[in-house]
């Protein structure tokens, strides 16, 4: 059997630092402790859980949940990230999609995605040279019906079955959720952070809180507390419904009003710990 062996939350952007250097450094160094841990957790594969900005799903194609298929991935090159090219995982992402769909998950198979800013970025912090093989679970947030925060969450609960119950023997996994925290855009409201939000969400992540979160709140209660990015915390919530999580810890949590956004991560900790191998 295989193992989640780290599970983080984390925004999946940044912008230019002019005027807020202190928070960009902390942003950028917390970003830069999750490369450090998941070098640490010598995963062999990367589970990153985020949304597509509509370059890949759009409103004449509104698919909720997919998973890219395909063993190489150049990115879009968008938001200032350079283009590169990524390793994927056919295999892993055929087995998942086929047993999602036993528990009345149907995920798109995705042939031919072009991973945008909110996975190329975070790929490009956290494993900067490709070592290791990258599943993309896409949880489109963006969409007029996106999935309900528990159906988020109890996903990530079918993604631990799948890598307990049908990897091979030892495999080492780490999941990321990927976006958010608050912030609105082209919508009343733009340029608000709610920060008790954030800082309430993140608390409720650290004292294992997220399978009451996700039972207790809906999407248009994110969005009209959190904004409709807000919403980006549902890839959050897979990534914590895989880890089991009882507990976790935040790295570090920063208002940052000219990028109009509550930039956070969290290192979530699986519920089993497995030794050294």
């Amino acid at each position: 059997m295989g193992r989640i062996v780290g599970a983080f939350g984390m925004s999946h952007v940044m912008f230019p630092p002019k005027g807020v250097e202190h928070q960009a450094e902390a942003v950028l160094q917390g970003m830069l402790h999750i490369r450090e841990r998941v070098s640490a957790l010598r995963p062999d594969r990367l589970v990153l859980i985020g949304p597509d900005h509509f370059n890949n799903f759009d409103l004449a194609l509104q698919i909720p949940l997919a998973i890219a298929t395909s063993d190489r991935l150049q990115t879009l090159g968008d938001g200032g990230v350079p283009v590169t090219t990524m390793n994927g995982d056919r295999a892993f992402a055929e087995d998942f999609a086929r047993f999602a769909a036993h528990a009345d998950y149907d995920l798109v198979q995705a042939e031919e995605v072009i991973p945008d800013h909110g996975m190329a970025f975070p790929k490009l912090v956290v494993d900067p040279s490709d070592a290791v093989q990258t599943v993309l679970l896409y949880v489109n947030s963006g969409m007029p019906l996106p999935p309900s925060p528990a159906r988020c969450h109890r996903l990530g609960k079918i993604l631990r079955q799948f890598i307990e119950c049908a990897r091979p023997k030892g495999e080492r996994v780490i999941v990321i959720g990927l976006g958010g925290l608050s912030h609105w855009l082209r919508m009343p409201g733009e340029g608000q952070i709610a920060q008790d939000f954030d800082q309430d969400f993140l608390s409720t992540l650290e004292q294992g809180g997220a399978e009451e979160f996700a039972r207790t709140h809906d999407c248009a209660q994110i969005v009209e507390l959190a904004g409709n990015g807000g919403l980006e915390l549902l890839s959050w919530l897979v990534a914590a419904g895989a880890a089991g999580a009882t507990s976790g810890q935040r790295i570090f949590y920063e208002p940052v009003a000219p990028w109009i956004t509550g930039m956070a991560a969290i290192e979530l900790f699986p519920q089993y710990s497995y030794g050294a191998d």
